[in-house]
């Protein structure tokens, strides 16, 4: 199934075999835990609006990308709170780049060139998290 990232009327194929890493690992229930001065236990629970995170990752041998995708997605990274449309598994998700969580993406060339292409390989992971709007 087709994996894209798309803002405005650009729409960026990314490759169907980057795996999502941390499908399982969050949440949509919030829930915090204290005590009040009497020692009685305090539970709060709600359920998360956003933030779930999104992280697509290659591997050695699928899931790469091309260093002319990757200046794209340098450039949507660069434009402070852009909120792009991610395609995932048939489902649209609008979803911004985890700047606070280890940057928005980690890429290294497949072959290092010394005169690197645009056609060339990368293996890269980026990092998103779901947005409201």
């Amino acid at each position: 199934m087709t994996i894209t990232l798309t803002v405005g009327a650009t729409t960026l194929a990314l490759d169907p075999d980057l795996q999502w890493t941390d499908e399982f690992a969050w949440a949509a229930t919030e829930q915090s835990v204290s005590r009040s001065l009497t020692g009685a236990l305090l539970v709060q629970v709600g359920t998360r609006q956003a933030g779930r995170p999104i992280t697509l990752a290659a591997s050695d041998s699928a899931g790469w990308m091309t260093r002319a995708a990757m200046t794209q997605l340098r450039a949507w990274a660069d434009v402070p709170g852009q909120v792009m449309t991610l395609t995932l598994r048939g489902v649209a998700l609008p979803v911004m780049f985890r700047h606070h969580d280890g940057g928005p993406f980690d890429a290294a060339p497949l072959v290092d060139y010394s005169d690197p292409l645009d056609a060339d390989w990368v293996v890269a992971t980026l990092r998103f998290m779901t947005v409201t709007g």
